[in-house]
Order: structure tokens, then sequence, then C-alpha cells
């Protein structure tokens, strides 16, 4: 399948990287091909995905495999939009970052201040906090009562968080990955800003970035352009499993975007157009550690070795981000599939630019307690 271009300033799809990437290989006449046999298993008629390799701001490679909608047989192009799931902390971080800029929000506020209604149990807990998953807050997939048939939104999470008492250790002294955590934090976006938590992300992110297919999906209210659906694969078929109980909580996995938009995200994270240096330093930060030796976390995104990255899973899609900020290089692979995690896909990707992209990575790439998720249940 012929790749598609993206809406950026573009070279050729082929080119050379050396020198301005000493210890990187030349682009030959294969790349395509090479690329192309990597992502095999994504061509024909089966849930697919799209790619998109980056380097200064330019487009490298861009390719779209495989069907965005099984059932219409329309194919995914780079402006095919996917559900990022836990992709979508890294735009939440962000907003929280742009209040903080504005001195609206401070990173050690105690959240009670915007959430008072949250137990004593996690009276201590602060906005850093839930930005580094070190708050101890309960998984909320893990609060859902029997028999629930209708789809969660933040407001959601925090009242079934209001009724804990607990936490799984004391703020601030441990790590454990957290979409509860994040369902708060776009909760206080909302009330901080005094609007509501997609519409603060369309105006404050994705419009000035011209990134105008994106959005924090909420049904009845928007609609997705160019949307692929999650299919999971149940013996010999796929089965359209592209929504869960969880899919409609924002804060924490409800951003769709595209490989094109996410290309002008990428390039955005290298200047002051929307963060200050101040914010990209806090959130790449490596002061984090987590449960995995070679992964460190910052404000919704992963830290292994020289790269930063975070990966998205859900019932129905898989994918990632990968950035070598020092040589401004990224490889995006997003799938509309349960399975396989296209991390270590993206690594070998790159590999073919820079042969030492994977040296260093993820011993197990993290997922979040949403990407086992069942589809909403049938009435």
């Amino acid at each position: 399948m012929p790749a598609r271009n993206l809406r950026l300033p573009l070279i050729a799809a082929l080119v050379v990287l050396c020198p301005l990437w000493a210890s990187c290989k030349p682009a030959g006449p294969d790349m395509k091909a090479q690329i192309d046999r990597l992502m095999q298993a994504y061509q024909g008629t089966v849930p697919g995905a799209a790619v998109a390799v980056l380097r200064d701001g330019r487009v490298l490679f861009s390719g779209a495999y495989g069907q965005a909608d099984l059932e219409q047989a329309t194919p995914v192009t780079a402006t095919t939009d996917f559900r990022l799931a836990s992709m979508t902390k890294q735009f939440t971080a962000a907003a929280v970052l742009l209040l903080v800029q504005e001195g609206r929000l401070g990173l050690d506020d105690p959240v009670h201040r915007f959430l008072p209604r949250l137990p004593p149990a996690t009276a201590a807990v602060t906005v850093r906090q839930l930005l580094t998953h070190t708050a101890g807050l309960i998984d909320y997939e893990d609060l859902i009562p029997t028999g629930t048939t209708a789809p969660l939104h933040d407001i959601d999470v925090l009242h079934l968080l209001e009724k804990e008492d607990r936490t799984y250790f004391a703020p601030g002294s441990a790590y454990r990955y957290s979409d509860s955590g994040y369902a708060l934090l776009s909760l206080i976006v909302a009330r901080v800003s005094g609007g509501d938590f997609a519409t603060f992300l369309r105006q404050r992110i994705f419009l000035p970035l011209g990134m105008r297919a994106s959005l924090a999906f909420e049904a009845g209210i928007s609609s997705v352009p160019e949307r692929a659906y999650g299919y999971s694969r149940e013996g010999e078929r796929w089965v359209r499993t592209d929504q869960s109980l969880t899919s409609a909580v924002l804060g924490d996995g409800g951003v769709y975007s595209s490989v094109t938009d996410l290309a002008l995200w990428d390039e955005a994270l290298y200047g002051d157009r929307l963060l200050s240096a101040q914010s990209r330093q806090l959130a790449f930060a490596a002061l984090t550690p987590t449960d995995d030796p070679n992964v460190a976390y910052g404000f919704g995104w992963r830290i292994t070795g020289e790269t930063v990255w975070h990966s998205g899973e859900t019932i129905g899609f898989r994918n990632v981000i990968v950035r070598w900020p020092a040589h401004h290089f990224t490889v995006i692979i997003l799938t509309n599939r349960n399975d396989p995690e296209p991390y270590t896909l993206a690594l070998r990707v790159a590999a073919l630019f820079y042969p030492d992209a994977g040296r260093v990575h993820a011993a197990q790439v993290v997922v979040g307690p949403d990407s086992g998720a069942k589809p909403i249940p049938k009435p």
C-alpha cells in the first residue's frame, strides 16, 4: 500500500539523515519496503495502522495500512483518527501545565482545594502526585459496581473515589500507574478554567496547533471526523470492541487523533509555542521511578534512556509515540486492534534510521487498568 503524506513541510519519504545524525544509517531506496515488511500483519482486510516517522519537523515516512472500519471497508489513511487511550495523558498533563504557567494552578496545590468531597485519606494528595502516579488512589475500574451498563464519565470516577476513604499507600511515597489520577486532573482543569475539559483541549491545544481533527470525544456532543473503530481477535475473526464502560472517561484516555495531527503536536514540544521551556522540562523530567527499572515517569510521559514516550492501550486500540528529543526524531504508530502492542515495533522502525534506537528500552510495556476492559454490556 502506498505511503500517504502528512500535512507538514515535506521532504521525500526516502531521505538521507546523515550527517545530521552521525550514528544513523542513510535511508536507502528500500526503506519503504522494509517498513512495509515490519507492518505486514496490519495489511489487507484487517484492522490497520498508521505510521509516521519524523525528523526536524519533517516527515521522513508516512504509511497507512489495513482498514479503519471493517464493516464499511474504509481504509486507514494518515488522517484517520484513532482513540489514543493512555496517550491522552500527555494532553491532560499539558492542560495542567498551561494553567500552572498562568498562575491559576500550583503543582503542589492539594487536590482537596478543587475536589473537596474526596475522603480524608486523600487529604495530602497534590496535583503533582496525580501527574506522576504517586497519589496512591484506588483504581476506579475496580470500583465499578457489578451490573453497570452505562458508560462512566470523569465525574463518575470522582463519585466512586468519594466513597473510598483509603489509598494504596501514603500519597507521595510510591508509584502506581493510575487512571484515577488523570480522570481527576481533567475535572481540576475544568474547575480552574471555568469550562469543560474537552473545550479546554480544543481551544488551548488542538486549534492553536492546527490539530483540527483531534478531540476529546463526547458521545452525543462531538463526532470523530475520520474515525477508526476498534477490534479484537476472536478465533479466526475480528470483532468490533470499540467502546468499554470506561471509554467516556476523558482525562485518562478519551482523546482521538491521527498521525497527521500528532506530528504537529510533536513539533510543538520542541519550542515555546504551547508550553514554556520550564513546563517542558517538568513534563520530561525523569524524577519518578516506576516498577520498571528502565523507566521513569514525568508528567504524562515515560522516560527510558534517551527516549520520552507513552503507549495507549484499551479495548480495540494499541498505540505508541516514541521521541528521541536530542535528535529531534519521532516514531508514531496508531492501531485499531486489541493486540499486539506496537512499542517494540516502533523501535524496530526507528532502528532502520538509527541502529541504536532500541538499545535501551522498557522491559515491558506498562499498560493501564483499562487495557483489559470489557465492552459495554448489551441491554
